[in-house]
């Protein structure tokens, strides 16, 4: 092969690869997320521990290729721990509480406390059994797996360029928006600078006691930091609408709510195993009347977008690939939903269903597809980046 060959070759597959990211071809924030809802509305449609843990490590692995080193970023750990302890808090509550499963695989007995006559059906303390167990860590599992899928898309997106892409209409919400999505990542940030700083004076980070005296030095610098970037920005005029007809900010305000209202009655109905009929035809409802609403009342925002975010192809790629992973296990469960809910009356160990495994594979698509965040960047750049992009949003 001569080298002019070899080149043509190379000029063939570079476009194939995933550029580095820039301020230009980042991704949305918004693919973002909707590739992280898809991937948790697929959890909450299974009990099965194999396909949970296989979202979850599907989000590990595009977590771990793709995020940055700005602040935000740290928070998938925390996400994880978090999962971990409602699993605990799911298990000890069965234990001590009791479980309607019934079983006969008794592990222990536990003293049960007597109760009134008007308590009937509830008990504390008393016989616990294996399938009990089982069917709480099954469920509070699922409930990890949701939160581990918000932690993705808070570690992959940037919150000031969600922000940035909020609509016209709900330009008045931003400052609130703001205290509360930056909220999170300021508090994971606060903690690491914490325990750096009590190791650097020989203090322990682990253990109660040294929980209890970050806990509150964290809480106020994370909402003071949060407070200030909206002070900021209402300090800017951010959220100022200009005048218009009684008539249309009514109009504005009946579709917006309305609509908005049937999104979540629709993602609540997708999310329920008992709403999947109902669910998908209010959703889209929802969505028609919020959209209206949000385009309508974008005629009231007095402001220009700097630098606006663009969905090219591979912003609607990552998002897609989401949507695929929910919409294959929303028909899987209709298809075979024994494969997706293990039965634990009587003891049966979980199978992994080959074509719903393979279907959430699909979300690994954002780790080829999304732009490499830069080699070397340092968190200090990605915190500059977030700044940055915070001023941008006037």
């Amino acid at each position: 092969m001569t080298a002019q060959t070899g080149s043509a070759v190379l000029a063939r597959r570079r476009p194939l690869r995933a550029p580095e990211a820039t301020r230009s071809n980042a991704l949305p924030a918004g693919a973002w997320w909707l590739w992280a809802l898809g991937l948790a509305t697929a959890a909450s449609r299974t009990t099965n521990p194999l396909l949970l843990g296989l979202l979850i490590a599907v989000a590990g692995y595009v977590v771990a290729a793709r995020r940055t080193d700005a602040p935000w970023a740290r928070s998938y750990g925390a996400f994880i721990r978090i999962g971990l302890f409602v699993v605990g808090v799911r298990l000890v509550f069965s234990v001590f509480l009791g479980s309607p499963i019934p079983g006969t695989h008794t592990v222990f007995t536990l003293p049960e406390v007597p109760l009134p006559d008007w308590a009937k059906g509830v008990r504390i303390g008393g016989r616990v059994t294996t399938e009990q167990l089982l069917f709480a860590l099954y469920d509070g599992a699922k409930l990890a797996t949701l939160l581990i899928c918000v932690g993705a898309a808070n570690s992959l997106a940037n919150p000031a360029r969600l922000l940035k892409s909020l609509p016209g209409a709900l330009y008045e919400a931003g400052v609130a928006v703001v205290v509360a999505m930056t909220f999170a990542p300021n508090m994971v940030a606060d903690v690491m600078r914490l325990r750096t700083a009590r190791r650097l004076r020989g203090r322990a980070t682990g253990g109660i006691k040294a929980v209890l005296q970050i806990g509150l030095p964290v809480l106020e610098g994370a909402l003071e930091r949060s407070v200030a970037v909206a002070a900021s920005m209402d300090a800017r005029g951010y959220g100022r609408t200009a005048q218009v007809p009684p008539a249309v900010r009514r109009t504005t305000n009946v579709l917006t709510l309305g609509g908005l209202l049937g999104v979540c009655a629709g993602t609540y109905g997708l999310l329920a195993a008992q709403g999947a009929v109902y669910g998908l035809p209010v959703l889209i409802a929802g969505l028609v009347a919020a959209i209206a609403g949000l385009r309508l009342g974008g005629a009231r925002s007095v402001r220009t977008r700097y630098r606006p975010d663009r969905w090219g192809a591979r912003a609607w790629l990552v998002a897609g690939s989401g949507v695929a992973v929910a919409g294959a296990m929303i028909w899987a469960g209709v298809v075979d939903e024994s494969a997706l809910h293990p039965g634990v009356v009587p003891l049966v160990a979980p199978v992994l269903p080959l074509w719903p495994a393979a279907a959430v594979l699909i979300g690994l698509l954002p780790a080829v597809v999304a732009p490499v965040p830069p080699v070397g960047a340092v968190g200090a750049v990605g915190a500059a980046a977030g700044a940055a992009n915070s001023k941008e949003i006037q």
